[in-house]
């Protein structure tokens, strides 16, 4: 049950899996007082259905042993609530408060309806003039620890990758720093998860996973068709 989210949806960053185990677990709390409701409400319907002769009570719920029907189910709910609320603070902190170093840091920016991105050139580098600028495609190494400068140009975007389990809105005016760390080479998509006008639905682009070596490869032949430009 606990890995069910990764089988649906592929997970590809050091925090997916963290926030898979928090959702199936708000679904197996959920779950259980849904469906043990259902069945002492079943039951109720078929204990106290209509019989000849006999006439139907009328039950206020005030007495002392009627009232802990409702007390002790609603006291068990609000400790589950609390459980949730704990683990669910914990995964934010670890993933939108607690920033680990980072290996390297890109930048994105949203802007209708497309994605740019900037990548540090050779130098490693963000904001010196070997930078690396594309759109639609951002290429990232494996296993390395990224900050991202996330921007919106105009209106109000959501930076969405759902295989990193990541989703951040982009606030005109203001520089946003997240975070992801790849686990899984590969090519995934990039959304944008916010109505933000028109061409809300082909705004996308794809986010492509390699291995140090194939990322070199790539960074040096943008580099060489940036000179020759």
């Amino acid at each position: 049950m606990l890995d069910l989210m990764s089988l649906l949806i592929q997970s590809a960053s050091t925090y997916a899996q963290s926030i898979d185990h928090l959702i199936a677990w708000v679904a197996i709390m959920g779950g259980f007082w849904w469906l043990l409701a259902e069945i002492v409400l079943f039951w109720f319907i078929f204990k106290f259905r209509h019989k000849e002769g006999v006439k139907a009570q009328y039950i206020t719920g005030e007495k002392k042993e009627e009232m802990k029907w409702i007390h002790w189910p609603h006291n068990l709910i609000l400790l589950c609530d609390i459980v949730v609320i704990v683990m669910a603070i914990n995964v934010w902190y670890n993933i939108k408060q607690r920033l680990p170093p980072a290996d390297e840091t890109i930048r994105v920016i949203g802007q209708q309806w497309s994605w740019r991105f900037v990548h540090a050139g050779k130098d490693g580098i963000l904001g010196t003039p070997d930078d690396v600028e594309t759109v639609e495609e951002l290429h990232v190494k494996v296993g390395q620890t990224y900050h991202f400068k996330l921007e919106s140009t105009d209106v109000l975007h959501n930076f969405s990758v759902p295989v990193f389990r990541l989703k951040q809105d982009a606030i005109p005016g203001r520089v946003i720093t997240g975070w992801f760390n790849a686990t899984v080479t590969g090519t995934y998509d990039i959304q944008c998860a916010e109505m933000c006008g028109i061409g809300h639905g082909i705004m996308m682009g794809r986010i492509v996973v390699e291995t140090p070596e194939q990322y070199d490869q790539w960074l040096a032949k943008q580099s060489r068709q940036g000179q020759a430009h």
